[in-house]
């Protein structure tokens, strides 16, 4: 007999294109930066933002190099899956620090390819030549966050 799954309702309705852009946004942050993902997001179909906490700005150079690497990533097709896990299994593996309170026991855990995973319970692309080109427009750095 399978178990029924159950996740809380989404409140938004992003873009899957930019939603799974983000997520690579968040997970190059982290592995060429050394920061958390983003704490705050606003997620739209033709511009989003993503605040970062970083003790200091990004030079022109990172920006770049941040541009270039989600791009060679789109550029792989790499596939979107999912994975259901216990909160209790999560929390070992990933940071749960974004997920409301009344989070559900059962996470939908998104995976890009091996590049990225995290919970989450948004709308995203099936590969990632869905997502088309990313740039970052414009970045302001303010009181630790860019």
């Amino acid at each position: 007999m399978e178990q029924e799954i159950v996740l809380n309702a989404h409140n938004k309705q992003e873009d899957p294109r930019m939603h799974s852009a983000e997520h690579l946004l968040n997970g190059t942050m982290v592995k060429m930066i050394g920061c958390k993902r983003s704490r705050n997001t606003h997620i739209e179909r033709k511009k989003s933002k993503c605040d970062y906490p970083l003790s200091e700005p990004l030079t022109q150079e990172q920006l770049q190099d941040i541009e270039e690497t989600i791009n060679n990533i789109i550029a792989q097709d790499l596939q979107v899956s999912y994975e259901f896990i216990p909160a209790s299994e999560a929390e070992k593996l990933y940071d749960l620090d974004k997920l409301p309170e009344n989070a559900s026991e059962m996470l939908r855990i998104v995976h890009i390819g091996d590049y990225d995973a995290c919970p989450c319970v948004g709308a995203h692309v099936e590969s990632t030549k869905e997502i088309g080109v990313f740039r970052i427009s414009s970045t302001r750095y303010q009181d630790g966050m860019q």
